[in-house]
């Protein structure tokens, strides 16, 4: 199957809007930097402060909270109407696969971009994290938003590929989720690539 390349204006456009949004998105690593150094979370400096036994529970606590409330947070802003309309409606005029492409992965409204990363920051203080760990996997966050957005379906299960993010963008009410399928298939918003592409044929 071929598909549609996006045109040179409409990733052009998604550029800017992302270096727009930068500034802004630099508030929360910045924050989450500041509140760790004054000892207002759960962070600790080395693995071996808790042990490596601990370190992959906490790993595994961290991305249960963030993959729970990055669904819900994303699913909120379509669902609150003012939310969709002033904030999460700028990410998704990219709702065809010939408009997405990996530069439309950070093109949000900044406040947007933040409300869907905030419970990184938000771990920091529930959840006993390493300090580097945390770093990463923030950087990984900016690696896999542009990953989904390019539209070439890795059917890697249960990852929340870009085949999955793709049916997102154009038929909305589907696959809020973020790395993982998990939380669509529990509340019952996921919809299989393979789902669309039988009704199509």
């Amino acid at each position: 199957m071929i598909h549609s390349i996006p045109s040179n204006k409409s990733m052009l456009l998604q550029i800017y809007v992302t270096i727009t949004a930068m500034p802004l998105y630099c508030i929360l690593p910045t924050f989450s930097e500041y509140v760790v150094e004054h000892d207002w979370t759960k962070c600790y400096p080395r693995i071996r402060d808790v042990g490596w036994l601990a370190y992959a529970f906490h790993i595994i606590s961290y991305l249960t909270f963030v993959e729970f409330s990055i669904y819900w947070m994303h699913r909120g802003l379509h669902d609150i109407k003012p939310l969709y309309k002033y904030l999460h409606a700028k990410h998704h005029i990219y709702n065809k696969k010939s408009t997405l492409s990996p530069f439309a992965g950070l093109a949000f409204h900044p406040i947007d971009g933040i409300l869907q990363a905030i419970p990184h920051l938000f771990a920091l203080f529930l959840i006993p994290t390493h300090f580097r760990t945390h770093v990463v996997l923030l950087f990984l966050e900016v690696v896999w938003t542009t990953n989904i957005h390019d539209c070439i379906h890795a059917e890697l299960w249960p990852v929340m590929g870009a085949g999955y993010h793709t049916i997102h963008h154009t038929r909305y009410r589907y696959n809020y989720g973020h790395y993982s399928i998990w939380m669509d298939w529990m509340f019952g918003t996921l919809l299989d690539p393979k789902d669309t592409e039988a009704k199509v044929s």
